[in-house]
């Protein structure tokens, strides 16, 4: 996410803020991203104060894009049922294999933004989409097909489908905890490979870019690198007879 993105949404908070202040409960943004989100939560952090209070929900624990909402404190008791979104199911057959991909490209066809648009999951002749209430009506009444795949879409079914993130297990040995190090082992680059990636802002720590190849990675650090994936830190578990660390990571499928 570039400084342009980061000081819009920074005004658009400031924009919830204001309207808060003039006397509304909540206000809510759309749907944000990892990164947003994370950014967002270091602004509420300094902003947020007094009698209001913010949350991020998605439609369900452990959502990835995810609206804020910044609240007056009376609110706390019943504001995650006042998020305007819906989740849409999508019955089709189970034979068809669609994919998230299938479902942005469609969705997106209908010339909607990314940002009304959350967490879609795929499960077995079925998915299920968290989209802004706008985003709904239009879905339903245009959607009758995802690709050439025929679906059935409705809006009154509670999201059901069983969320299981993979992950690859990668063990291995590194020199130093350092990201470069780090990123070497994960992508399997050489450690001046690693540098040229890190200095050319391609990989991030907990979805901010980071551009220091000496900063220590902990153990929870999430370390994604363009061009190969998402890891995360899982364990470090000690040093062998020559000194390298034993670390293992966890690599999002």
């Amino acid at each position: 996410m570039n400084a342009g993105a980061d000081r819009l949404l920074e005004a658009r908070i400031g924009d919830m803020l204001e309207k808060c202040g003039r006397g509304c409960s909540y206000a809510f943004s759309r749907f944000l991203d990892e990164h947003q989100c994370a950014e967002a939560e270091l602004l509420c952090g300094r902003e947020v104060g007094g009698s209001l209070k913010y949350r991020f929900f998605g439609g369900y624990e452990g959502a990835q894009r995810k609206m804020l909402c910044i609240y007056e404190e009376y609110c706390e008791d019943y504001i995650e049922e006042e998020f305007p979104l819906k989740c849409l199911t999508f019955i089709f057959r189970k034979e068809d294999r669609l994919t998230h991909r299938d479902f942005l490209g469609s969705l997106m066809g209908l010339r909607l933004k990314r940002e009304v648009i959350g967490d879609i999951i795929i499960g077995e002749g079925i998915a299920q989409v968290f989209v802004t209430e706008t985003a709904a009506k239009l879905i339903m009444t245009c959607v009758s097909k995802i690709g050439r795949t025929g679906v059935k879409v409705s809006d009154d079914r509670p999201f059901e489908i069983e969320v299981r993130q993979e992950f690859e297990e990668i063990s291995t040995t590194v020199a130093s905890l350092r990201l470069d190090c780090i990123v070497g082992a994960a992508a399997k680059l050489s450690r001046e490979g690693s540098a040229r990636l890190i200095r050319s802002e391609r990989v991030s720590v907990n979805h901010f870019p980071e551009m220091s190849l000496s900063r220590e990675i902990r153990e929870g650090d999430v370390v994604s690198v363009r061009g190969s994936g998402r890891f995360i830190l899982d364990k470090i578990s000690g040093t062998t007879k020559k000194g390298r660390i034993h670390i293992i990571l966890r690599k999002y499928k």
